[in-house]
């Protein structure tokens, strides 16, 4: 059982012919050091980077996994996995609790795409639009599309720490967190090779821009 619909095979292949042009032209980078506030977005970019070369493998798999804190081994997992680590590592936030409990207080204001007839914290927290409910009712959203931009990218400008969303007119969807932002930003991200870290360019993950979250919420 895949957590997307469609098959997340399909999120692989649209997002790599972009990502491989990404690599070629964006140029792959090292660890960058990242200085950031504790419990700041920043803090999560900076801890999100400690999964390069440690997640060297791509699992969008349904697996029934511990509560809370439940995570699938470090060296595998999607995209979804590498915020909810970052999240974790980083702020001292678990993803899984919170995007549960919010699932159990409001269900019905989340997606109804995967026939279920409850939450489930073995996939809510695995699933890019639970996610971006999630960061939206926690009063995270900088932008969401609604009228298609001029470049079918983000409008808005882009922080360390930012959670970026794609969506594919064939549904596949995709998440992934900034790690420099500025005018010329790079992403971290699992797009079916593991993480890796590159810049963001007017190629193939601009096309299909979603959504653009700031979490936490600075009080």
């Amino acid at each position: 059982m895949s957590l997307y619909a469609p098959d997340p095979r399909i999120d692989r292949r649209l997002l790599l012919a972009g990502g491989g042009a990404l690599l070629l032209l964006g140029g792959c980078t090292g660890r960058l050091r990242i200085e950031a506030a504790p419990g700041t977005p920043g803090a999560m970019a900076a801890a999100a980077q400690d999964q390069l070369g440690v997640t060297t493998d791509y699992d969008s798999g349904y697996r029934k996994l511990a509560y809370p804190g439940g995570d699938l081994p470090r060296k595998t997992g999607a995209c979804c996995d590498v915020i909810v680590r970052a999240a974790r590592d980083g702020l001292g936030l678990d993803l899984q609790k919170l995007v549960h409990e919010d699932m159990t207080k409001a269900f019905d204001a989340y997606p109804a795409i995967w026939d279920l007839k409850a939450p489930d914290p073995n996939v809510d927290h695995r699933r890019v639009r639970n996610l971006e409910t999630y960061f939206k009712r926690a009063g995270a959203e900088v932008w969401r599309k609604g009228n298609r931009t001029t470049d079918g990218g983000f409008p808005n400008p882009l922080a360390t720490g930012d959670i970026l969303t794609w969506l594919e007119p064939s549904g596949a969807t995709h998440i992934a967190l900034v790690t420099r932002g500025g005018e010329k930003p790079l992403i971290l991200h699992n797009f079916g090779t593991g993480v890796v870290q590159h810049g963001l360019n007017p190629l193939g993950f601009r096309r299909a821009a979603a959504g653009h979250y700031r979490w936490p919420v600075a009080p």
